[in-house]
């Protein structure tokens, strides 16, 4: 159980709901074991009518009748008050579990929204998925019922043993003689359940991975004919699951017979010992057939251990799972907690940076300083370094090696939510979520709902006559990842997305590759004047991007081939110089 000491933060949060379902536990066991002393009065009234009938004394019949009426009253009465009592329990602990998962999850979730860029290239959807559904839900269970049936247990084999020992220490020693054997068979059991929940939940999660790339590659799947292919992969993983699952489910399969066959061998020796001491005259029928109730009372807290065990196990395993995550340190973290002015100037000092899971140093000793208002344009080769600029700027990788500065501030030094408020970034994949269109363009804005201005801004990204034409307008329902728009749509939507933000920086990765010349010219010019306030970066592949920018740098390698203007770089004849040409004649 060491992985689920972590859970130990939230055991100790919710402690009086579980200490008070503890003491409820304790009442209603107290109460049923209670309840049974007049179940074996009512035998020994019986046992007494029954041997004056045999003598042919008949006696005070009515008084035997109220006798037993007493105690049949007392037990019901007892036992509706014990159950009383195993609501609030359940109420309490139960309850309890599901505030636990709810705190479990949100801290989860506010993880994963920390963790680098690098972490998720490295880590597969549907997994991430299946640790904050399947898992906690695991763990969960071992909150819920994993901690009251213990508990129950525990409770009331206590005060079972307290009431057996006190009436005839010699019986408890034979009735309960057998369970120890139970408890060494039950940890050997565990010990392979542990083992084999872990493999089950290791599946779990390869097979949601499988599931979560099909359902976002249908249309490659479609278009490929590879249906027969994908769902002969699927059945793999599905035939690995159910063999391991079965597994498992045959290992706890014994854990009920076991059980039985335990109780089974204490009833019997109740039944003989019992029965001896009777016959000797050193015990009451009563008695017997109260000690026959005690451990009919220990029959499911024993065997609840069977499916303790496999919650515990599965939980233990869960949370290996969660924790293996919850343990990972974010490469990029907030040190400064005040909010922090960006007004736009940016630096980069001798920056490299070197991918770590690649080791391909996309990046070598860029150096380049922007004012507030100046816009660059970045151009170079595919795999040249240009999008990895872009995601330093934003923090969203560190530097290996030099620095950057904002307003002549090492960027560290800077709150990190402030920065990232202050650039409104389009990346090279677009990005739209399964949302209505205006929200989509509203998202990350401080004005939720402002139609108006969704507007605006979507004029400036040459994309509200689309929208315009659609049947709901901007209140269009988009497929998963923006399926149902063109990719230059998606693009331009996400133009409107960064304009709406009216950041310091404006960056653009590559964003206006999916448009057609003419859409493109109509967006550059409806952004100059916003680019004309704002420190702006462009990389792309296209010239016409390019040549109205203070200034441009061509990337080559992941090092500075060449930098200056438009009409300074065609002076040179250089590779930007060769750029130009090639376009122009694939224009003509």
């Amino acid at each position: 159980m060491k992985e689920l000491q972590s859970l130990n933060k939230f055991i100790w949060k919710y402690r009086w709901q579980l200490i008070t379902g503890f003491l409820m536990v304790i009442l209603s066991n107290f109460v049923s074991v209670y309840s049974i002393t007049y179940v074996g009065s009512a035998v020994n009234d019986i046992e007494n009518v029954l041997s004056r009938y045999t003598s042919g004394d008949t006696g005070d019949l009515d008084q035997v009748k109220k006798s037993l009426m007493y105690a049949a009253l007392l037990f019901i009465g007892l036992k509706v008050v014990a159950g009383g009592f195993m609501v609030g329990v359940r109420l309490m602990i139960i309850a309890t579990s599901r505030h636990i998962e709810y705190d479990l999850k949100n801290e989860i979730y506010k993880h994963y929204q920390k963790l680098s860029l690098s972490f998720y290239k490295t880590h597969k959807t549907g997994d991430l998925m299946n640790r904050i559904t399947e898992d906690v839900a695991y763990v969960r269970q071992y909150l819920g019922p994993g901690i009251m049936y213990p508990m129950d247990l525990i409770s009331r084999a206590a005060i079972i043993l307290v009431f057996m020992i006190k009436i005839d220490p010699m019986m408890t020693l034979y009735a309960l003689g057998p369970l120890p054997v139970l408890s060494f068979l039950i940890y050997r059991v565990a010990t392979i359940i542990s083992r084999k929940s872990k493999e089950v939940q290791k599946q779990q999660s390869e097979i949601s991975s499988t599931v979560q790339d099909t359902f976002s590659g249908i249309r490659v799947i479609k278009s490929f004919n590879t249906e027969e292919t994908t769902k002969k992969n699927y059945a793999k993983e599905a035939v690995d699951y159910e063999k391991k699952s079965l597994s498992l489910a045959q290992t706890q399969a014994y854990f009920s017979p076991l059980m039985i066959l335990v109780v089974g061998v204490s009833n019997l020796l109740i039944l003989y010992m019992g029965g001896i001491r009777y016959y000797e005259g050193k015990l009451d029928i009563g008695i017997i057939a109260q000690y026959f109730m005690y451990l009919n009372m220990l029959i499911w807290p024993f065997t609840s251990l069977g499916f303790v065990t496999m919650l515990v196990q599965r939980a233990e395993a869960s949370m290996g799972r969660i924790n293996e995550f919850l343990k990972q340190s974010p490469e990029i973290e907030n040190q400064i907690e005040e909010k922090t002015a960006v007004s736009g100037k940016i630096e980069f000092k001798n920056v490299g940076y070197t991918y770590k899971n690649t080791g391909i140093e996309a990046l070598k000793d860029i150096s380049f300083k922007l004012e507030k208002g100046e816009s660059i344009a970045i151009m170079g080769k595919t795999g040249s370094g240009k999008s990895t600029v872009a995601l330093l700027l934003a923090r969203m990788l560190q530097p290996t090696k030099g620095e950057i500065l904002i307003d002549d501030i090492p960027y560290e030094d800077l709150n990190l939510h402030s920065l990232r408020e202050a650039i409104g970034f389009v990346p090279q994949e677009a990005f739209l979520f399964s949302d209505t269109i205006k929200n989509n363009i509203l998202f990350g804005s401080i004005s939720d709902g402002d139609s108006e201005k969704a507007i605006h801004y979507s004029k400036k990204a040459a994309v509200h006559d689309n929208i315009a034409h659609f049947k709901n307008g901007y209140e269009t329902i988009l497929g998963e990842r923006g399926v149902t728009l063109s990719g230059g749509q998606k693009q331009r939507i996400s133009i409107a997305r960064a304009l709406i933000k009216e950041p310091e920086i404006l960056v653009f990765d590559d964003s206006l590759s999916a448009v057609d010349t003419e859409t493109e010219e109509e967006i550059l010019k409806n952004l100059q004047s916003e680019m004309n306030q704002k420190t702006t970066i462009i990389i792309t592949h296209r010239v016409s991007s390019a040549k109205n920018a203070d200034n441009i740098m061509v990337i080559d390698e992941g090092r500075i081939a060449e930098y200056g203007s438009h009409s300074e770089l065609v002076a040179k004849e250089g590779a930007y110089f060769n750029l130009v040409k090639k376009q122009l004649s694939e224009v003509e």
